[in-house]
């Protein structure tokens, strides 16, 4: 039986891991070692160090910061807590002494209108050199100038078209919506400033002496009837059982004791607006508008409110005083 000798090609383990002293390299190798040596890995501590830089923060803290970025913003879009409360004993409706106007206190939207009226009626509207360049273009009439009044001061009245268009009637319609908000009245219609004038009281400013201060309007209307105001001893007897034939009253404000007759009369001029901030009240601004626009309303015909020729539409109580006062009792009421 023939054996074959096995040539062994590799080192065992333990060969490979001790070497003998007499193989181990010369600490200087000679020039003819042509065999490299062996490439030492860097330790795992100085890896990760050199792939890691020490400018930036880790990822996952950036995200922390983001994070916290966004629940930020979050935060700042949440919407702020209203508390509400209720009190029966009071009332939320109030009146400004400085205004006029009514609104509800505590809600957004009411008090924003009162402080954006109260600010116009306080300041007042003016009139300067960008509606004086339109005067003629716009045909404004001047009736009178430096008009006293009881304070000392003196003004003067203009009039022109109340359709205007360009700078005036912008100045027109700003005062209208004013005046309208003031009075709880509804707006003109284009087919009723069609047929208007209106009427401004004009006093220096104080701030600029090239512009003047609006401190009274009036509105007056081409109408066509209008009802007579039933004297104080026809409104006492309202309640008596009428006559055949009779016809109660109307009643025009019952707070006031202000009724009219029924019957239609007819009447060339209406007066639509009439307004006066309060602040300038008590001057006889109302008195002179109203004489202005009763002799000037129809050309070369001046008109008498003490015979029956002018009529107011549902005046306040403070309009019903001067309608009054200033008409003799002769005014009549018609409707808008």
């Amino acid at each position: 039986m023939s054996t074959c000798k096995v040539k062994r090609t590799y080192g065992s383990k333990k060969s490979f891991l001790s070497r003998p002293h007499s193989l181990q390299l010369p600490s200087s190798p000679g020039s003819d070692d042509l065999a490299p040596s062996p490439k030492r890995k860097r330790p795992f501590q100085e890896q990760s160090n050199f792939f890691t830089r020490t400018d930036q923060p880790p990822l996952k803290k950036t995200k922390i910061v983001k994070e916290n970025v966004t629940s930020e913003k979050n935060r700042s879009k949440q919407r702020k807590q209203i508390q509400l409360h209720f009190c029966i004993d009071q009332t939320v409706l109030r009146a400004c002494s400085r205004c006029g106007l009514s609104y509800t206190k505590g809600a957004p939207d009411d008090e924003i209108l009162h402080r954006t009226h109260c600010s116009r009626i306080e300041k007042g509207m003016e009139w300067g050199r960008e509606e004086e360049r339109e005067v003629i273009k716009t045909g404004v009439i001047e009736f009178a100038r430096a008009i006293r009044l009881k304070d000392g001061r003196r003004g003067r009245i203009v009039y022109f078209q109340a359709d205007a268009n360009g700078k005036i009637g912008q100045k027109l319609t700003s005062l209208l919506e004013t005046i309208n908000l003031s009075l709880s009245s509804p707006a003109l219609t284009q087919g009723i400033l069609r047929d208007s004038k209106a009427y401004l009281f004009l006093v220096p400013s104080p701030t600029s002496p090239a512009r003047e201060k609006i401190v009274g309007c009036v509105i007056a209307q081409r109408i066509e009837t209008a009802m007579a105001i039933a004297t104080p001893a026809e409104c006492e007897q309202r309640d008596t059982p009428f006559k055949d034939g009779a016809v109660p009253l109307v009643a025009v404000d019952s707070s006031t004791g202000l009724f009219c007759h029924p019957k239609a009369l007819s009447t060339p001029m209406g007066v639509s607006r009439l307004f006066v901030p309060s602040a300038q009240r008590r001057q006889g601004i109302a008195y002179h508008l109203l004489s202005a626009a009763a002799e000037t309303f129809i050309h070369g015909c001046p008109l008498d409110p003490k015979k029956g020729q002018v009529a107011f539409t549902q005046p306040t109580s403070d309009g019903t005083a001067i309608m009054m006062k200033w008409g003799g009792g002769g005014v009549r009421i018609y409707e808008e």
